[in-house]
């Protein structure tokens, strides 16, 4: 038995299912986890010994690899100080002037603990400013996993078929209204027979969680035009989006903008943050300011602020971008690539630095279109990359993640493992 072996029976007998997240499980591709020891830029290395190419990047937030020199020198530099103060800092102040700065429909920002932190807060303020209970989301986006969210979820929830969570009780799920992505004539028809009850529509504008998939044309923009129309909020969920596909995130990429925006662990340079934010007459109705209460122990720690400023300092040049999505595109042109010479189902979704392999033809537009992935297949995948030193998400319903670590060769080795790995037999 190895250790990583070794590691995953004993913590399966003091952590459920043993591992703190669900997806690391392995169980969407079979097999056992890995154990890691450490990284370093683009590498990740096991207990074992083993090292990998990763382009998982703590499922996306490393946009600058692992152990950024500049990240590491902040982080230290900040714990020599303290790690929590309970009071506020300087570095807050400029955080929050850097994202606000940034992000085109943010006029104030409150900082928290995770995405899953923010996406519940937003919704709580949402609720709050309009006096109505009723959510719209799509099916397969996933918000974390506060209990309104959790109903026709992606990522763990689209992996193991469990649309719903148990513990989420009935009655609340009901103010939950579920359509699918990319179908705005289903939004336009839950509007007119529910509008006046309906305090915000969530989106990731560019669905992760059911694996990539882009907004088509026009539909980011209908979802703007019919809130408004309405009297309801428009929520991005811009956790894997946001200073990812571009410096000011998807409503950069894309040219709308949202009431409010939910950002994740990008923002602290892949530390535990989060953070949700938008017009300064919505932002003002948060305590200690307004009615809406929300707090944090641990929100806006020196540690995730220093991390954050760090990142933010280097992504402010353009040219990162540019070179993500160079790289970006030389990876799914080597996946399109792969499967086309295996004569493998295989459609391939980028914005920017993410992107996704469905094993199924396409196009996949919406989570009906992704669930006819053949998981099985994705699975001796996963295994197969992973065994000529490239790592992937353990799910078919993930992202791919570029960073700015990652060099020309390392995409090339991806692209030449790929051609193998598409046409692994079972």
């Amino acid at each position: 038995m190895n250790r990583s072996d070794s590691l995953f029976a004993a913590a399966q007998r003091v952590i459920p299912g043993g591992v703190n997240s669900p997806v690391r499980a392995f169980r969407g591709v079979g097999g056992r986890p890995f154990f890691v020891d450490r990284a370093a830029g683009a590498r990740i290395f096991d207990v074992d010994g083993n090292a990998y190419i990763d382009f998982l990047g703590s499922w996306g937030p490393l946009i600058l690899g692992h152990a950024a020199p500049a990240v590491v020198e902040a982080v230290v530099t900040a714990a020599r100080r303290g790690t929590s103060y309970g009071a506020p800092t300087e570095g807050e102040v400029e955080l929050a002037e850097r994202i606000t700065a940034a992000v085109p429909s943010m006029d104030m920002v409150r900082l928290v603990s995770s995405g899953t932190e923010a996406a519940m807060s937003a919704i709580r303020l949402a609720r709050g400013a309009t006096r109505r209970d009723v959510i719209v989301k799509f099916d397969g986006c996933y918000h974390g996993h506060a209990d309104s969210l959790l109903v026709k979820a992606g990522s763990g929830g689209a992996t193991f078929s469990l649309p719903d969570s148990g513990g989420v009780p009935a009655s609340l799920a009901r103010l939950t209204v579920t359509v699918p992505f990319n179908d705005l004539a289903a939004v336009q028809r839950v509007f007119r027979e529910r509008g006046a009850e309906i305090a915000a529509v969530i989106v990731e504008p560019v669905a992760g969680n059911m694996g990539v998939v882009p907004p088509q044309s026009g539909f980011l923009d209908g979802l703007r035009a019919v809130t408004r129309d309405a009297g309801a909020l428009l929520i991005f969920d811009e956790v894997i989006t946001g200073f990812r596909v571009a410096y000011g995130g998807a409503q950069q990429r894309y040219g709308v903008q949202p009431d409010l925006t939910c950002l994740g662990k990008i923002i602290g340079g892949g530390l535990p943050v989060g953070a949700y934010g938008g017009r300064r007459e919505l932002m003002e109705q948060v305590a200690p300011l307004g009615t809406v209460y929300q707090a944090g122990t641990l929100s806006g720690n020196p540690l995730a602020v220093a991390a954050g400023l760090a990142t933010l300092t280097v992504l402010r040049d353009p040219a990162v971008y540019d070179r993500l999505e160079r790289l970006g595109a030389r990876l799914e042109e080597g996946l399109g690539a792969a499967a086309r010479k295996a004569d493998v189902a295989l459609t391939v979704n980028r914005v920017g630095s993410m992107l996704t392999g469905f094993f199924c033809a396409g196009p996949v537009t919406d989570y009906a279109g992704a669930k006819r992935s053949d998981t099985a297949r994705y699975g001796r995948y996963f295994h197969a990359m992973l065994a000529r030193g490239v790592f992937l998400a353990a799910s078919q319903f993930e992202a791919t993640f570029v960073s700015a670590a990652h060099s020309d060769a390392d995409v090339e080795h991806a692209a030449a493992a790929a051609a193998e790995a598409v046409a692994a037999p079972a």
